[in-house]
C-alpha cells in the first residue's frame, strides 16, 4: 500500500507531466489561399501561443488567387510561392492541417470550384495522407460595397446578405462532397452584421464625393477596412478585414483548427475594445 507521501508525490508528478505535455503541443498548418486567409489567420500565432501550442504556419497565399489558379500552379510546378512550388511546400515535412479556399469574388458561384477543389484535395491527400483538410468559408463584402461577389457566371449578388447566403451554400456543398471540415469565418462576420447592437451602419452624414481632407466617415463596428486616406486620396476597401475582422477570423480559426477555448482567451489587439472582443469570443465559441 502506498504511503500518503508517495500518493502525494505521484499526484504532483502527474500534474507536472500534464503541464509539460500541454506546453509541448506542436502543430504545422499549411494555408493555401489568398489575402482573405492572410486576414483570417493574422492573429492565430498569438492565440496559439497563449494556448500553449507551438505553431508553424506555411503559406501558399497569393492575392486574388482562385482554386483554379492554385491548381494550375501545382500542375506547372511554378515556384510562385516565395520561390517554392505548391508541391514543394506540400512535401516540406509533415503537415497536420492544410486549408484551402476560393477567391472571394467567385466564392458564391459553386461552378467555379469544379474540378479544381477536388483536384487540389486529391493532391493534398496523396502527398499528406495524415493531414486534416479544412475549407475556409470567407465573409461577404461590407454592406456599403459598390459591388458584391458573383453568384452565377457574371451575375453578382445584390447585397451583402445575398452574397453571404450564396457563399455559405457553395462552401457547405463543396465541404460535403469532398469530406472537408468547414472554417465558418463568414458565419461569424454575418452574426455581427445581423446584430442590432454590433452591426456596421454607413455614415450618411459624410460627404463621400467631396470629402474633407484627412477626415473619415464614422465606421464604428466595421469588420472591413472601408475608407482610409492614402497618399492624399480617400480609398475604399469594403472587402478585406480590418484589425477587428482579422481578430474575429483568427478566433474562429483557433477554435476550429486547434480546438482553442476561445471564451477564455485573453489576447486581443489593442485597437479592439474589451466589449467587442468579448462579443467576438462569444460568437466564435457558438459556431
Amino acid at each position: 500500500m502506498l504511503s500518503k507521501f508517495h500518493t502525494a508525490l505521484i499526484f504532483l508528478l502527474s500534474i507536472c507531466v500534464s503541464v509539460h505535455a500541454q506546453g509541448d503541443i506542436k502543430k504545422r498548418i499549411l494555408i493555401i489561399g489568398n489575402s482573405f486567409s492572410q486576414n483570417a489567420a493574422a492573429f492565430l500565432p498569438q492565440l496559439a501561443k497563449e494556448g500553449g501550442i507551438e505553431l508553424e504556419l506555411g503559406r501558399a497565399e497569393l492575392g486574388g488567387c482562385s482554386l483554379e489558379r492554385h491548381w494550375k500552379l501545382a500542375e506547372s510546378g511554378e515556384k510562385a510561392y516565395k520561390g517554392k512550388s505548391l508541391r514543394e511546400l506540400l512535401t516540406d515535412g509533415r503537415w497536420d492541417i492544410v486549408t484551402i479556399q476560393q477567391y472571394s469574388l467567385l466564392s458564391g458561384d459553386p461552378a467555379t470550384y469544379s474540378p479544381y477543389a477536388r483536384q487540389l484535395v486529391e493532391l493534398i491527400r496523396s502527398l499528406q495522407p495524415g493531414a486534416q483538410i479544412f475549407i475556409h468559408q470567407i465573409w461577404a463584402y461590407r454592406n456599403d460595397a459598390k459591388a458584391f461577389g458573383k453568384i452565377n457566371g457574371e451575375t453578382r449578388a445584390r447585397d451583402a446578405s445575398e452574397m453571404h447566403r450564396h457563399v455559405r451554400a457553395a462552401y457547405h456543398q463543396v465541404a460535403g462532397e469532398l469530406g472537408l471540415t468547414l472554417i465558418p469565418t463568414g458565419d461569424a462576420f454575418r452574426d455581427m452584421e445581423t446584430s442590432r447592437k454590433w452591426r456596421y451602419r454607413k455614415d450618411t452624414s459624410f460627404h463621400y464625393d467631396a470629402p474633407p481632407q484627412g477626415k473619415l466617415p464614422n465606421q464604428t463596428n466595421s469588420l472591413h477596412i472601408g475608407y482610409a486616406w492614402r497618399d492624399g486620396k480617400l480609398t475604399f476597401d469594403p472587402n478585406h478585414a480590418n484589425t477587428a475582422g482579422c481578430y474575429l477570423g483568427s478566433l474562429v480559426w483557433y477554435r476550429t483548427l486547434l480546438g482553442g477555448k476561445v471564451k477564455h482567451v485573453k489576447f486581443k489587439p489593442e485597437s479592439v475594445s474589451a466589449s467587442m472582443a468579448k462579443r467576438f469570443r462569444k460568437v466564435a465559441a457558438g459556431l
